[in-house]
């Protein structure tokens, strides 16, 4: 936001406790996913622990943007991309058009 100073955060083994029906849509992308990018629905709310930066516990509910980024995160640790909330035929688009800038890389 504006004039507020960046966050940094640990979450050391975060683990989401909780989430509420309610439910947001946020267009997200990834740089996992190079260059693509598409409305994602997620819980709104969610509750989670994690270790901080000092090894102490911390639990907290997280809202908005934030539950969403959350959110976003914690699936690359499970192997999961924002394109595998995609319909079958967006998640091919986006495969072929990231299969298609590497090999245009890679002609370069």
């Amino acid at each position: 936001r504006d004039g507020e100073q960046p966050q940094v955060k640990y979450f050391v083994n975060p683990e989401i406790l909780e989430d509420v029906e309610d439910k947001n849509l946020y267009e997200e992308g990834c740089l996992s996913v190079p260059d693509v990018f598409d409305t994602v629905e997620r819980p709104e709310r969610v509750k989670l622990t994690y270790l901080d930066y000092n090894g102490e516990r911390v639990t907290e509910w997280a809202e908005g943007l934030y539950a969403t980024c959350i959110q976003h995160e914690m699936d690359h640790l499970k192997g999961v991309v924002f394109i595998d909330y995609l319909s079958r035929l967006k998640r091919d688009r986006a495969v072929k058009k990231v299969v298609k800038a590497e090999k245009l890389k890679a002609a370069v």
